[in-house]
């Protein structure tokens, strides 16, 4: 067995704390220079491999029968047998054939062509989140930016997208920030992750999903989930409990951590930020350079079905083998300088989308989504400023912020007959 010779950077990926106010970058970046898959221990249970260069991150993701999603689950802690089964259900933790038969219903619905189609809507509700922030700005001297302006837009548009009643979309939010903050006392207490709160939106869900089985169909995601076939049948109201977590779960942290650790990267670098507003036709590159510098989560697990060898360690069968995209996106091997903030990096193949069998659903939303937003947050306010130490999530899963103040310069409102948008090549 390949391990790192010293003895405390074993077990640094498994301890929240040592994510708890800033990443360590440096450390990461000596552990991948020495033991590129590097045995981690964790406190109670066994340990994991965490693989840390891009070639190898990618090398798991395009073998997902050796490298089981479904075994173990995709978080490192060893779940119990109920909310292991639970995960099951959900297409992050399937693997093939099961996970290409509940992807396949879905995939035009998530498609490119779709997804510009939302646009007009999602450009709407980031306006109406802009002028909401400069009221408050106005009236408080400051803005919340991660829970106050950059929530707001994933939280609507799931709920549009799923056919949610408009006066549920709160409760469901912070059912979904209480699941992945699991292990921040300042939001779920001391007890440790809240798997009620998994069990919690789920029986939402299944109250939900029987409900609108007696209505008529409407053309929205719920509809077209419970009237199609995975593998072979109708997905079962418990079922799409579970199915339902990870959509609007996945759907509200990972694009809330997008916009704001955008935000906190572009104030960290304001000459960028200068040039974004010259030239809006940079943002989508921006967006890219955003998730590859700040990637929404850190890592997901696997588990191997047979002994292997990855990176020069002997992997054996049932260890568990997590691919860390935080070490994967900042290797020198495929990112030149890696370390730096850069919206002109070209190519950029960042994995925060991961790659291969389990390449995000959502990848064409979340686009459309970064882009959107950073078009309206720079025309709305023409200055805006950091205005408070910002606070990390204490999380090793979520690479995210809890809060962000900000104060915003005065409101231009927009031109309500432009609804498109500064001109894109998109």
């Amino acid at each position: 067995m390949t391990e790192p010779v010293d003895a405390p950077a074993r077990g640094l990926l498994a301890d929240p704390d040592a994510f708890a106010h800033e990443v360590p970058h440096e450390a990461i970046a000596q552990m991948r220079a020495e033991t590129p898959v590097a045995w981690q221990e964790m406190t109670g249970q066994s340990g994991f491999w965490a693989v840390l260069t891009h070639e190898d991150v990618v090398r798991v993701s395009r073998q997902p029968t050796l490298f089981s999603a479904s075994t173990g689950g995709v978080v490192m802690e060893d779940l119990d047998e109920e909310s292991l089964e639970m995960m099951r259900m959900m297409l992050l933790a399937m693997d093939p054939p099961r996970h290409i038969e509940y992807r396949r219903p879905l995939a035009e619905a998530f498609s490119r062509r779709v997804m510009a189609g939302l646009e007009p809507q999602i450009r709407s509700i980031c306006r109406e989140l802009m002028s909401a922030a400069a009221e408050k700005s106005s009236a408080a001297g400051e803005v919340e930016f991660v829970h106050e302006v950059a929530a707001g837009l994933p939280t609507e548009v799931i709920g549009r997208l799923m056919g949610l009643p408009e006066q549920d979309l709160e409760r469901l939010h912070l059912l979904a920030e209480r699941q992945t903050a699991g292990s921040d006392p300042e939001i779920v207490g001391d007890a440790g992750p809240d798997h009620s709160a998994s069990v919690e939106m789920a029986m939402y869900a299944i109250e939900f999903a029987a409900r609108r089985r007696g209505e008529a169909p409407r053309e929205d995601l719920t509809s077209l989930i419970l009237g199609s076939d995975f593998d072979g049948s109708p997905m079962t109201d418990v079922d799409f409990g579970s199915f339902f977590v990870q959509l609007v779960t996945a759907g509200n942290d990972t694009t809330r951590t997008m916009l704001s650790s955008g935000l906190w990267a572009l104030l960290a670098h304001p000459e960028q930020l200068a040039e974004l507003r010259s030239d809006p036709r940079l943002i989508p590159g921006a967006v890219e350079e955003i998730l590859r510098w700040a990637n929404p989560l850190h890592y997901f697990r696997r588990t191997a079905t047979s002994d292997t060898e990855l990176g020069g360690a002997a992997i054996r069968a049932g260890d568990k083998v997590v691919m860390h995209y935080t070490a994967a996106n900042r290797d020198p091997a495929t990112f030149s300088d890696p370390d730096r903030f850069d919206i002109h990096r070209d190519p950029n193949p960042h994995l925060s989308f991961g790659i291969g069998e389990h390449f995000c659903l959502g990848v064409h939303l979340a686009r459309l989504e970064g882009r959107v937003f950073f078009e309206e947050l720079l025309a709305a306010f023409g200055e805006i400023q950091q205005s408070g130490p910002a606070v990390r999530l204490r999380s090793n899963l979520n690479n995210g912020l809890r809060r962000l103040p900000v104060s915003l310069g005065d409101f231009r409102p927009p031109d309500r007959n432009m609804l498109n948008g500064p001109e894109q090549d998109h």
